[in-house]
């Protein structure tokens, strides 16, 4: 959703200076832009607003076809209010470290969006989310999220190109994207200069660990299938998952043996919560999001926080796959972790 005020904090992501961009629309609902173009008196680029959504995209967009395919395939199934659990709220809980009622009214940023499952439920906990994803994957976070009564705006960007003012966000968070962009070091100094004095970072990634040396099948796959098209990808997913989820949804009934998944080249996720069938779903979805991305580039998260405290965050903390800084100020409330 694209609203009149949102102006006010996007900038030109080609001008250097924070730029300012002129709006012009051809159809409206409300406050809501339909249709227009956001337009640069500096340098005269034009960006189009289409179904909602501002379009930065550029033709890297197409080296994520995959994400656009998956999120908008699967968008409902880590949605909690559509899908009857509360798995995302719980990780985004305790992956952020923000405490619930802290998050009210806040400005917030989720650096690739995917199909909203964060952004919505940021929104639900009275957050006013800018979620940006490359792919079109946008549309299907705009569908997750448009009834949290503006709360949230999606816009089509690049990470590298984000078309937003310096310093407007209370909290930047990117959960499950780093690996996945050509250039993780850039991607993560990218970030924390949307942060406002006193605004929180949040990262989460996939862990350089022992993960990456025993899951042997799955990067011999993924040396193949990171090539083939989307609709090959699925084919290979389906009959990996058809083949292995009945194995794997047993073993992760047994507490002694349940490791052996690890080794398993599909992503079984079986949460209790769940239904069977949505316990498929779900490994189908990851399993998929592990053989299509072209990139998958593992961090160290000791140098993700050397990273991020390179470009003067503050308070940097750091554990396997997560990583939090501030930006000077106070530090703001922290949740309890969840329990693993």
């Amino acid at each position: 959703t694209m609203y009149r005020h949102m102006v006010d904090i996007l900038a030109c992501p080609g001008c250097e200076n924070d730029q300012a961009l002129d709006l012009d629309v051809t159809e409206e609902a409300d406050d809501d832009v339909i249709t227009g173009s956001l337009n640069c008196p500096s340098c005269k680029a034009t960006f189009p607003v289409t179904n909602g959504i501002p379009r930065f995209a550029g033709v890297d967009a197409d080296d994520f076809d995959n994400f656009d395919f998956q999120w908008n395939k699967w968008s409902a199934i880590q949605i909690d209010r559509l899908s009857g659990h509360t798995l995302s709220e719980d990780r985004f809980l305790a992956d952020s470290r923000w405490d619930r009622e802290w998050l009210k009214g806040k400005w917030i940023l989720d650096a690739g969006c995917g199909a909203g499952r964060f952004a919505d439920v940021a929104a639900s906990l009275g957050a006013n989310v800018v979620a940006c994803d490359l792919s079109g994957a946008i549309d299907a976070c705009r569908r997750t999220t448009i009834d949290h009564d503006g709360r949230v705006t999606c816009i089509q960007a690049s990470i590298y190109d984000l078309p937003l003012r310096a310093g407007v966000f209370d909290a930047v968070y990117c959960f499950g994207v780093i690996q996945h962009t050509p250039d993780p070091a850039r991607t993560i100094t990218t970030l924390p200069r949307f942060l406002k004095d006193g605004g929180s970072l949040a990262l989460n990634f996939y862990e350089r660990d022992w993960r990456a040396r025993v899951q042997l099948v799955k990067y011999a796959l993924r040396a193949i299938t990171r090539r083939l098209s989307t609709r090959r990808n699925l084919a290979v997913s389906r009959a990996l998952v058809a083949g292995l989820f009945p194995l794997t949804s047993f073993l992760s009934r047994i507490r002694v043996i349940r490791q052996i998944n690890h080794f398993m080249p599909i992503a079984g996720y079986h949460p209790p919560s769940l239904t069977r069938e949505q316990q498929r779903t779900w490994t189908l979805l990851d399993t998929f999001d592990w053989y299509g991305p072209k990139y998958e580039i593992r961090q160290n998260h000791r140098e993700v926080a050397d990273l991020v405290a390179n470009t003067g965050l503050t308070g940097v903390e750091s554990r396997p796959g997560l990583v939090w800084a501030q930006k000077g100020g106070h530090t703001p409330e922290k949740s309890e972790p969840a329990a693993p």
